[in-house]
């Protein structure tokens, strides 16, 4: 996707169905903004022209997907469809046993509460928002083991999301093996810019846990978008299919937790993965008080027969192509503007770089919050923040916590818009970054507890 002497490549598929979509003026974009506190999330959809906020559930389901809804088995115990859902994980993922959930933070609480102990630590590849705050209420400690690199926006490094062995070994040895009671490994790195894991680290890994024997548990969210770029990226995979690759990572885990909200390509849903069966018997039975019977979790029948139909469809050679090609395009666009962008470009959206295209704003003036809101001002377009306000605060200091990376996310749904609305988004994007030295930056005026980057409010600086 990326050469652009190759010739021109389409969508593989074709509209069947459309939603129509809306420009409101820029007076009212000024006015719905204000009323959401300069917070993207706070929109209202109708309010938005294109939505670029998360691919989560935001994808469009194909016809296979919507003739299984009307298959739904909604049967309280034993429904079929639980038994497709199981039997697609254990073909395409290889994990033995199956707990579904209602979206992927119900299988974060689930493992986090089984598996953590007050005083232990959680090593991972940089952290996420909803997994490390449900390890935190566990009484554990995330500890970023990610390499360097994953840190600077401008390293060309193809797997930013490998980790640093000699950071994971100091930690184990530092605290011991028995207080790390797993280490958590994300494909497609959301924080660090839709980054990739080799399989080559992701192997060594797993030799060293299993020196100490401690499991690995995979937030395999994205694992297909992953398999994409080792496919592209590492040397003797260019000819192996994309489910033998997804099927290789999870082989090296223990576990998994999944929003199969992103890579399953649907609007709800996700499910808890297990090998070890004494720990699946514990989860079969928590997730009867926190979400569902073990045949349904938090999903209903239809849902799951999507999901299962929807797993199938992820792993499609010309689907995941399209689908990674399109964030290509538009990165490969805003790199020729000149807008500063995280390199290489990732699996699922764009980051701006906040901190170079604001860098007369300090990052308690939150640039990469500012940025968002100010894409919204331009033509409409709703993104998301990923910096200071979504890096949250030190539980035991209360200060802000300052994240290397201060980024605005332009997350692609799957198979809903066309390489002309990633155009427009280039334009905009383009547009504010021209006039960047106007943009005045924000201050917190509302804050929750817990997750503040969904339900913060901010005030204009003068």
């Amino acid at each position: 996707m990326a050469d652009k002497n190759e010739r021109s490549w389409a969508e593989p598929y074709k509209i069947k169905m459309v939603e129509p979509v809306r420009m409101i003026s820029r007076e009212e974009r000024e006015k719905a903004i204000k009323e959401a506190g300069y917070n993207t999330f706070l929109l209202r959809s109708r309010d938005v022209y294109i939505d670029l906020l998360t691919d989560s559930g935001t994808s469009a389901m194909s016809d296979r997907q919507w003739a299984g809804m009307m298959m739904g088995d909604e049967a309280y115990a034993g429904s079929d469809n639980f038994y497709h859902l199981e039997e697609a994980i254990q073909k395409y993922y290889g994990y033995e046993h199956v707990v579904p959930t209602h979206q992927g933070r119900g299988a974060e609480h689930m493992i986090s509460q089984l598996m953590i102990d007050e005083g232990d630590f959680v090593p991972g590849n940089m952290y996420f928002t909803t997994t490390k705050l449900h390890q935190e209420l566990a009484g554990g400690t995330f500890v970023d083991v990610i390499i360097d690199e994953a840190h600077d926006p401008e390293n060309e490094h193809p797997f930013k999301a490998n980790v640093d062995l000699n950071k994971l070994e100091d930690l184990i040895k530092d605290k011991g093996a028995d207080k790390i009671p797993y280490v958590s490994i994300a494909t497609s790195v959301n924080m660090a810019g839709g980054q990739p894991i080799s399989l080559g680290n992701l192997k060594k890994v797993r030799k060293l846990t299993n020196k100490y024997d401690i499991p690995i548990i995979h937030d395999m969210t994205r694992v297909a978008e992953n398999a994409y770029f080792i496919k592209q990226r590492e040397e003797g995979y260019e000819d192996t299919p994309i489910k033998e690759i997804v099927k290789e990572i999870c082989s090296l885990t223990d576990g998994a937790t999944m929003s199969a909200k992103k890579d399953a390509l649907v609007n709800i849903g996700g499910f808890l993965a297990l090998n070890d069966e004494e720990l699946f018997r514990k989860a079969q039975n928590m997730v009867v008080v926190y979400e569902g019977l073990h045949t349904y979790g938090g999903m209903a029948g239809r849902d799951m027969e999507a999901l299962a139909i929807g797993i199938t469809e992820s792993v499609d050679e010309d689907h995941i192509r399209a689908r990674v090609g399109q964030v290509q395009y538009l990165g490969e666009n805003l790199l020729d503007m000149g807008v500063p962008v995280v390199r290489p470009i990732g699996s699922h959206g764009v980051f701006l770089n906040a901190k170079k295209i604001l860098p007369h704003l300090s990052q308690d003036e939150l640039p990469a919050q500012t940025l968002a809101a100010e894409l919204y001002l331009d033509a409409g377009i709703r993104s998301m923040e990923r910096g200071v306000v979504s890096a949250g605060r030190n539980p035991e200091t209360g200060k802000h916590n300052y994240p290397e990376l201060e980024l605005v996310r332009l997350t692609i749904p799957r198979r809903v818009y066309t390489q002309a609305h990633m155009d427009v988004v280039a334009e905009s994007v383009d547009a504010v970054y021209q006039q960047r030295e106007d943009i005045t930056g924000l201050a917190f005026d509302y804050e929750p507890e817990y997750l503040r980057f969904f339900q913060s409010r901010f005030k204009k600086l003068k």
